[in-house]
């Protein structure tokens, strides 16, 4: 008896213990990881996800230090300042600064649409923010005015400095773009549109995108080296510390480990098929992703195995109960979203258990923009009807709701009675 009580203690003990804990994914999240940086010392990571908040998390035991809640629309990058500071860009055009708080220290700037890439300096004085509203922008810290940089012909998707101090921007427009301190930049046309690029400690330039193809760039822009990475479009690439390796992802869930001097991939991460949209190395021997199904993964380097489980074991199917119901067939573009039931909880939007009869705004907990506080609006049949009638932008003016709107009215008749018996 005795012998198998210490046994149980043993079991126990691992798995309530921190390392044991570091071994299961990160989840925390209620939407896709659109953006990840992982601090010098591999301690932390900070995440950026689509549901519009930022996670600051501690990667051995795999806890949420902090969450971050303010921007409006989805956190699509993050970055590290030196002296701890944490930036988050945002849907919303937003680049924030935090330090301790609940809410940002200050706005750093602000675009004209949505922020897509964060850099800082090599100095740490600035930071570099891209955006779909076709620039890009240095912004010092000393709060000092931001220099703009235009001339993309689109979306710049993202930013890089290099050690000199020169900004990298890539854009929609197929080119990678090498900006001096005054002047015009050096424009470097490509085959497909550009949608990360990163920065070695030597100057050379890694830019991936559309087409799946890795070009290593000289600092004078021309072409040491073309890889191709795969059919489906490179997303995310990140650079180890030492410069030496290059982690790439996909579209189609695919990750390569490609060693930068020899231009050729030497190692393949194979995940659960999803989306990868992020990554960052955590030291020499570790990669962090984060994906299409909310969690942030270790892998082990030297083994290309995740640390702990690939996949997590599925919730239960919270509408399995109304199989056959249209409404529930409908309602299942807004499950990623939104919960029903008491122990839901929030996600990226409130949960909707009570919402007939609710006023507009008032769910515990949810971080509400203050446009959206100020609508008078009761939750009923007809305002549920008439919010996907015209959409959500035009009911109600200042939400964080995706637009979307359900044009036969069949469909909206028949979510309407599925969110009267799901959400009692």
């Amino acid at each position: 008896m005795r012998s198998r009580l210490r046994s149980v203690l043993l079991v126990l003990a691992a798995v309530l213990s921190p390392t044991a804990r570091a071994e299961v994914p990160m989840r925390g999240h209620g939407g896709p990881v659109r953006a990840l940086a992982v601090t010098p010392d591999g301690s932390q990571a900070l995440s950026g996800s689509f549901d519009a908040s930022a996670i600051l998390w501690s990667v051995e035991d795999g806890t949420a230090l902090r969450i971050l809640r303010f921007h409006d629309g989805a956190v699509n990058a993050v970055a590290l300042l030196p002296d701890g500071g944490l930036l988050t860009g945002a849907e919303d055009g937003r680049v924030a600064l935090w330090r301790e708080g609940p809410e940002p220290e200050r706005i750093l700037t602000r675009h004209a649409g949505p922020v897509s890439g964060l850099a800082v300096a090599p100095d740490g004085a600035s930071v570099a923010s891209s955006s779909w509203d076709g620039t890009a922008r240095i912004t010092p810290l000393d709060g000092a005015p931001a220099l703009v940089r235009e001339g993309h012909r689109g979306p710049v998707n993202a930013v890089a400095f290099l050690p000199d101090g020169r900004l990298v921007t890539a854009g929609y427009d197929a080119t990678v773009r090498i900006w001096p301190e005054a002047g015009s930049p050096l424009s470097v046309p490509l085959e497909a549109p550009v949608s990360a690029v990163a920065a070695a400690p030597d100057g050379e330039i890694a830019a991936a995108g559309a087409d799946g193809a890795l070009r290593l760039l000289r600092p004078d822009g021309t072409v040491r080296a073309s890889l191709e990475i795969g059919p489906r479009p490179v997303v995310a690439l990140a650079l180890s510390p030492d410069g030496r390796r290059i982690a790439t992802a996909t579209v189609g869930g695919a990750v390569a480990i490609v060693d930068r001097a020899e231009a050729r991939v030497r190692l393949t991460l194979v995940g659960p098929g999803l989306p990868v949209w992020s990554l960052a190395f955590r030291g020499s021997g570790e990669l962090v992703t984060g994906g299409g199904d909310r969690l942030l993964r270790r892998w082990d380097l030297a083994t290309g195995e995740p640390i702990g489980p690939l996949a997590m074991a599925r919730p239960a199917d919270a509408l399995a109960a109304f199989a056959g119901d249209r409404g529930a067939e409908v309602f299942r573009a807004c499950e990623a979203c939104h919960t029903l039931t008491p122990d839901g909880g929030n996600r990226a939007g409130p949960t909707l258990h009570g919402v007939f009869g609710r006023r507009i705004a008032t769910v515990p907990g949810y971080p509400y923009s203050p446009a959206f506080r100020q609508l008078d609006i009761t939750w009923t049949a007809d305002t549920i009807a008439r919010l996907f009638e015209i959409g959500p932008a035009r009911f109600t003016p200042g939400t964080k709701m995706p637009e979307q709107t359900i044009s036969a009215s069949e469909d909206r008749a028949a979510l309407v009675r599925f969110l009267e018996k799901a959400t009692r």
